[in-house]
């Protein structure tokens, strides 16, 4: 059965509260919410405790009242399970539902995301409470999503997820034996005669380093018990999203993930065949670069495959949670809102539509703010965003991004490489990633985010920053992917590491060490601040003289690979730095260190051009360009993230400019926080 169609526009609205607001106060927010554009509402996220007082009551009263009046005015339900925080009585009752922390402390009812995922109570009640819903609102017209719990993914080490923990072992593994090879146990006496010998790795057994719960005397089996803790949650959320679809099988189903999309508990790649629609969570700070953001979004898209996704919570103002929360500047929450469009996004919809009275989040941005009424900035500056986002009407839904450069993104390898007992903690995966994907944002060269399985046969060049844990398989795929004439990169730390985290023995880079043609003798990491140059020993387009370098360095022989840079101090002066690898058709690049940004850019610029791949445009400072392709046109976005006006250089063709009509051709100035989405028929739809 496939899902129902989802919308007929990009849809504007976001998290809506009724139930915290006196009735009368309702009538006013659907004048608002007409009046600012608001065509979807996401309704009874945290409503558990309100919607069942105990354990055989269900009151939906108030909730048939809400979704009757927002239908009535045009705006569409996204419904909530409510499941993301239990009721008091639940966890009095149902202890067993409290999770408890890395430390061991059981947590008490309170807060939010306190529930373990290996509950009987929980896995009773969430679903139920879905079910009941389901069978409710099966029929209203209003509701066209469905959005079970609320940024899921803590992890809890309890009782019940031991010995579901120990479960889990017993099919991975089969037997006790399998899993003392994997995790290596001869180290420090560690071998299990019993799977009831085996403990979660916390604080209380195999933490290291002061209670950091990423830091383990053994990785493996931290490893095991992160991958463990994904899936739990996986099932949680499938028991949740199966009720709903046992009632209405065309369902829309999703969660909405949190972290800005790289959230590390959870493995986004693993959960995303299991939705319908991937959502995201995006709260940039003012100063986040815009990079960041577009890293994440190309992250959600990369998802499935290149498909669109839900921006579920965003804001329109002010964040809440950090020491200072400064106002969002005026053009800000537009421009990034279409940034999120222009990378894949929907919808864009905010946390919340009306500010909370009292509690942790009353001082959270808002579209409609405590003073109740439209004449603030922030109302105006959404009302003229929902207007634009009618006037886009369905032109930009399903529009895809096209890619030849992919850039992977492995949760396994983010979890191992940072589990301490290594040459630094300071080699963090995201940051490494992020490092790369900037050079190809500089260039505005559009990339998809892949997992590590991923297909690599629709692409030409392979990125896989600090590829730590690089699996047999994944080895043998990227030798065939050059073999036939594509372009693999990486860098330093990378194929140390099976699937298990134990070391590939024979030097690194492990199984990656033919097809790099070099041996690593050495890592020899840096302190922060320090740094090192890289020297050109070979002529690679505007890439001449000395550059910098940091992070690490290593110590790397060739073993065929060309030696292209070299590193200028220290005891490995004169040794490779940044090598090449003529393997079959194509070639494999490792850079042994981490050169400075300009370096990246001019690097990544001269690889991409080789193989024909350029920007819509030509790159700008400060000026963000991305395309999507539908029914044989092509939108460009051109968005001017800074304060001043800027020369844009479209090139020759005539573009017209969706928000305003007007014309575009060769050279223009875009004003400061402005936006440009210029239709181009290509060849083919004319």
């Amino acid at each position: 059965m496939t899902t129902r169609r989802r919308f007929p526009k990009l849809m504007f609205g976001g998290d809506y509260n009724p139930e915290q607001f006196p009735r009368e106060i309702w009538d006013e927010d659907m004048r608002l919410f007409q009046a600012a554009g608001i065509d979807i509402a996401s309704i009874n996220v945290f409503s558990w405790a309100w919607n069942q007082p105990d354990e055989d009551t269900y009151r939906f009263e108030w909730l048939d009242e809400a979704v009757d009046l927002l239908h009535a005015k045009g705006i569409h339900v996204c419904m909530g399970t409510s499941t993301a925080a239990h009721p008091a009585w639940m966890a009095r009752k149902y202890p067993d539902i409290l999770a408890v922390t890395y430390d061991g402390k059981k947590r008490k009812f309170g807060r939010r995301h306190n529930s373990c995922p290996n509950s009987p109570a929980f896995r009773r009640f969430a679903p139920r409470m879905a079910l009941e819903l389901a069978r409710r609102y099966k029929s209203h017209p209003a509701v066209q999503l469905w959005h079970v719990n609320n940024e899921i993914g803590i992890r809890c080490y309890c009782d019940n997820c031991e010995a579901a923990f120990r479960e889990w072992l017993k099919k991975k593994y089969g037997t006790i034996d399998a899993v003392n090879r994997a995790w290596y146990t001869r180290f420090w006496g560690h071998t299990y005669y019993e799977w009831e010998d085996i403990v979660l790795p916390s604080g209380l057994s195999e933490g290291m380093q002061g209670g950091n719960s990423d830091h383990s005397a053994f990785q493996g089996m931290t490893l095991d018990y992160y991958r463990f803790n994904s899936d739990s949650w996986l099932e949680c959320y499938l028991l949740e999203a199966e009720a709903i679809k046992s009632v209405i099988p065309d369902a829309l189903v999703t969660t909405n993930f949190q972290g800005n999309g790289t959230y590390k508990p959870l493995d986004y790649f693993k959960w995303a065949r299991y939705l319908d629609i991937i959502a995201l969570d995006m709260y940039p700070e003012n100063d986040t670069p815009p990079s960041v953001m577009a890293l994440r979004y190309d992250l959600m898209r990369g998802l499935k495959e290149g498909a669109s996704f839900l921006l579920m919570e965003s804001t329109p103002g002010a964040i809440n949670w950090k020491p200072v929360n400064p106002a969002k500047r005026p053009g800000v929450m537009r421009l990034r809102s279409y940034q999120a469009i222009a990378r894949g996004a929907e919808s864009v919809m905010f946390f919340q539509l009306r500010r909370s009275l009292g509690a942790y989040e009353k001082f959270h941005g808002a579209v409609i703010d405590h003073c109740g009424h439209e004449h603030t900035r922030i109302f105006r500056e959404c009302a003229t965003l929902g207007d634009e986002l009618k006037s886009l009407g369905d032109r930009l839904l399903d529009a895809r991004t096209e890619s030849r450069v992919a850039l992977m993104f492995d949760w396994d390898n983010w979890w191992a490489v940072e589990m301490g007992g290594g040459p630094s903690t300071l080699f963090k995966y995201v940051d490494r990633v992020q490092h790369m994907y900037d050079a190809l944002y500089d260039n505005g060269i559009p990339v998809d985010l892949i997992a590590a399985d991923a297909d690599l046969s629709r692409y030409e060049l392979v990125l896989a920053p600090l590829l730590y844990m690089a699996k047999p398989d994944l080895a043998d795929r990227l030798e065939r992917f050059v073999e036939q004439g594509g372009t693999f990169l990486t860098t330093f730390f990378s194929g140390i590491a099976d699937e298990h985290d134990q070391v590939v023995p024979g030097g690194y880079p492990g199984y990656l060490r033919r097809l790099l043609g070099i041996w690593v003798e050495e890592i020899d990491p840096m302190f922060l601040g320090q740094s090192n140059r890289l020297l050109m020993k070979q002529s690679l387009g505007q890439l001449e003289g000395a550059y910098g370098c940091a992070i690490a360095c290593e110590v790397v022989h060739p073993e065929g690979a060309d030696t292209v840079a070299v590193f200028e101090e220290d005891y490995y002066s004169g040794s490779p730095a940044l090598t090449r690898h003529r393997f079959g058709q194509g070639e494999a690049w490792y850079a042994a260190t981490e050169p400075d940004r300009e370096f990246m850019r001019l690097w990544l610029k001269e690889l991409c051009a080789e193989r024909g791949i350029h920007p819509a445009c030509e790159a700008t400072p400060d000026v963000e360009v991305a395309s999507r392709r539908k029914d044989g046109a092509r939108y460009t976005f051109v968005i001017n993230h800074s304060d001043q006006h800027r020369d844009i250089r479209l090139g020759r063709g005539k573009r017209t400019d969706l928000l305003t009509g007007s014309i575009y051709e060769g050279d223009t100035r875009l004003a400061p926080r402005d936006v440009l989405i210029l239709h181009e028929e290509s060849e083919e739809g004319r």
